[in-house]
């Protein structure tokens, strides 16, 4: 996965240079953008990133994980890919398939490139600047999809070596990147392996965002052993929020080699200050990081420590992510079927007035041998509603093993679902959406669903 070292004894250099203090966009844009300091969605609304990293580029047969990542909660997936330069490289048509996956479960793909991991100091590894190429060359499968894609240009660009030309090369991968026609929100890693103990990155960040033509560049730092204080974590990621420039912790685990980090704090700051975070990682970890897995073997339903921590625990990703709002929109598919609830009267203009109290529909996002992904959405009628509740009944012998976003509760095969504390307030015509995952045997029919509002 990675290398990392011990706390460097560096002094603390000057507050970042430049204060960039943007409104929030005042329109809707083509993708993610940033201002102020935050990252918002195509449609202007904020995104706080909460997920985990996912090592496609070394399980590629994995495809299942995405769902399973969303069914413990996630909003974020990112994605280690690889350039052909140190493993096996990724076509456009498996990073178009990985985009596909992230959309059908309704999370944001981050994309990084790991051949870059430790330059300077790792054999083999590459520099940003073969990055941006291996970027350029597979710009068909990434355009048009900037609603839904964070492009993360190089993980953990330099080691502890070689590492003072960071600004300078990261301000130019970018620049290359727009250059070429992609105008993606672009995220860029610290150095010394993602941990910045040197402070370049912090020290450097203004300038770097200020060489993006689009300004639409979001920092990542990386927390291991470094950050075994609560004081080291608040202080580093404070500073760029005082800045108005965007961070996100891109990687952080709950133990490792070079140190114990304080994923409590990270949790915990990262929440009251609106910052983003990405755990490391789903499954597969090796190396003598194993117990960095989330999961073992990638089995949703043997969660390690680590994963009841991350997924389950005290701001964790379960209470506190937010799926983005561009997902609110999407089509449903063939298999979603309407609710039996009321229908609508008509106006004195002649057109359907919408029924008050609510409505539901149930869809089937994805579906393989013996399990599928179901989603139900409720839209509240002709006037606000407080709460809601849900009911539906299997025909067939389905379960539901977990779910997110609602409070689920059957008896046999009636199955009933009530809001949770965060999505039971709906404006007139608004709408909330919960998920789960389920377990079927034979076939696999769309129940019809009721919904009433309280």
């Amino acid at each position: 996965m990675k290398k990392l070292l011990s706390v460097a004894g560096a002094a603390l250099l000057t507050v970042l240079a430049a204060v960039f203090a943007f409104g929030q966009p005042a329109h809707a844009a083509a993708g993610f953008s940033v201002a102020g300091g935050k990252l918002y969605d195509a449609n202007g609304t904020e995104f706080v990133m909460r997920g985990v990293n996912h090592a496609h580029t070394w399980y590629p047969q994995q495809t299942s994980s995405f769902a399973n990542i969303k069914a413990l909660g996630a909003n974020t997936v990112r994605v280690v890919l690889a350039s052909g330069d140190r493993w096996t490289k990724n076509s456009a048509a498996d990073v178009a398939n990985v985009i596909s996956l992230c959309r059908a479960n309704r999370l944001i793909c981050v994309l990084e490139v790991h051949d870059t991991t430790g330059y300077g100091e790792q054999s083999g590894a590459i520099t940003l600047d073969r990055a941006v190429d291996y970027w350029l060359s597979i710009a068909g499968a990434l355009q048009g999809q900037e609603k839904y894609v964070i492009v993360n240009i190089g993980n953990e660009p330099y080691g502890n070596q070689g590492y003072g030309t960071w600004a300078t090369d990261t301000a130019n991968a970018i620049k290359r990147l727009r250059s070429g026609g992609l105008t993606h929100t672009i995220m860029v890693d610290a150095p010394n392996w993602g941990q910045d103990w040197s402070f370049t990155m912090r020290d450097n960040a203004g300038s770097v965002f200020a060489a993006d033509p689009q300004k639409n560049t979001v920092f990542s730092i990386h927390m291991y052993g470094v950050f075994d204080t609560a004081a080291e974590i608040t202080d580093y990621l404070g500073r760029f929020r005082a800045a108005g420039l965007p961070i996100v912790v891109g990687e952080f685990g709950f133990n490792h080699s070079d140190g114990n980090p304080d994923e409590d704090t990270i949790l915990a700051y990262s929440q009251a200050n609106g910052i983003g975070y990405l755990g490391w990682s789903w499954s597969g970890n090796g190396g003598g990081v194993e117990y960095l897995d989330m999961v073992t073997n990638f089995d949703p339903n043997q969660l390690t420590s680590w994963g009841q921590r991350i997924f389950n625990g005290a701001n964790g990703i379960r209470a506190t992510a937010r799926e983005a709002s561009v997902f609110a929109g999407a089509s449903p598919s063939p298999t979603t079927s309407p609710t039996t609830s009321p229908s609508p009267t008509t106006s004195p203009t002649g057109g359907p007035t919408p029924p008050s109290g609510c409505t539901a529909s149930y869809t089937i996002v994805n579906s393989w041998q013996g399990g599928f992904q179901g989603e139900v959405r409720v839209t509240a009628g002709a006037a606000a509603i407080n709460g809601w509740t849900t009911k539906w009944t299997f025909a067939n012998g389905q379960t539901v093993s977990q779910s997110w976003n609602a409070t689920v509760s059957n008896s046999g095969s009636a199955y009933t679902a009530r809001n949770v504390d965060y999505n039971g307030r709906l404006g007139a015509g608004a709408s909330t959406s919960f998920g789960f995952i389920g377990s079927w045997n034979g076939s696999n029919a769309v129940p019809a669903v009721t919904c009433t509002a309280s």
